[in-house]
């Protein structure tokens, strides 16, 4: 079973009374444990396409199926509790709370969900991306490299079954965002799936399927064997 299914998917934008079509009735399927890279130029409709994954839009028409469950008709309340249990979000600019350190800005996602035990589980998460020994640091004293690893191990503390990833290397030098996908690398190589939405070709040669947006519509969708990326460097 796919855990993200679009079929016929259409987003209407309506600025100033004129309609835009962000979405031109798309359909696009991903299965467990898929590396996805997500491009395209402005206004093409990838981060569209991201939002309405995420749940954190909706679609003018179509339908979207995740997990098998028809989610198109769901209420607000439902949404916001499958995007916390099921999805993690991962952002260019990390979205970390500046006053709170890395251990509690991790544990932001079960406070919500009324999770027990929360300090040992984020503790675990920020092992999972080697960075337990700053969990007492405010993201001011932490490089970006390592604030997005705070942010990745935020997406992975509730177990989700997918982690969205909007530009996470954005904000980052090449060497960093190299660390940065080789982490992102070793999580799909343990069934995580990742969608990335990226605009550096580099950076989406670390993924296994390559989508590309345009006008609204999928132009390329290619399944490609992995390529050896070395950290800060081009693939080979």
């Amino acid at each position: 079973m796919a855990l993200i299914q679009l079929t016929d998917v259409e987003k209407v934008y309506k600025m100033d009374g004129v309609e835009v079509r962000a979405l031109r009735g798309i359909s696009l399927s991903i299965e467990p444990g898929e590396f996805v890279a997500i491009m395209g130029p402005s206004g093409s409709g990838k981060s569209t396409c991201m939002n309405i994954i995420g749940l954190l839009d909706r679609a003018t028409g179509g339908t979207y199926l995740f997990e098998g469950q028809d989610v198109t008709g769901l209420d607000d309340v439902a949404l916001a509790r499958l995007r916390n249990q099921r999805l993690g979000f991962v952002f260019q600019s990390f979205n970390l709370l500046p006053r709170t350190p890395a251990v509690e800005n991790v544990e932001l996602p079960m406070i919500y969900a009324g999770t027990p035990e929360r300090r040992a589980k984020a503790l675990a998460a920020l092992e999972a991306v080697n960075l337990k020994p700053r969990a007492g640091h405010m993201p001011t004293q932490l490089s970006g490299g390592e604030q997005q690893r705070v942010a990745i191990a935020r997406a992975l503390v509730m177990s989700p079954s997918i982690i969205l990833a909007d530009e996470p290397t954005g904000n980052l030098d090449s060497a960093t965002s190299g660390e940065i996908m080789t982490l992102l690398e070793n999580l799909s190589r343990k069934g995580i799936t990742i969608v990335m939405v990226t605009h550096e070709a580099d950076i989406a040669a670390h993924a296994r399927r390559l989508i590309q947006f345009r006008d609204g519509r999928i132009v390329r969708d290619d399944r490609a064997p992995r390529r050896v990326v070395a950290p800060g460097g081009p693939p080979r």
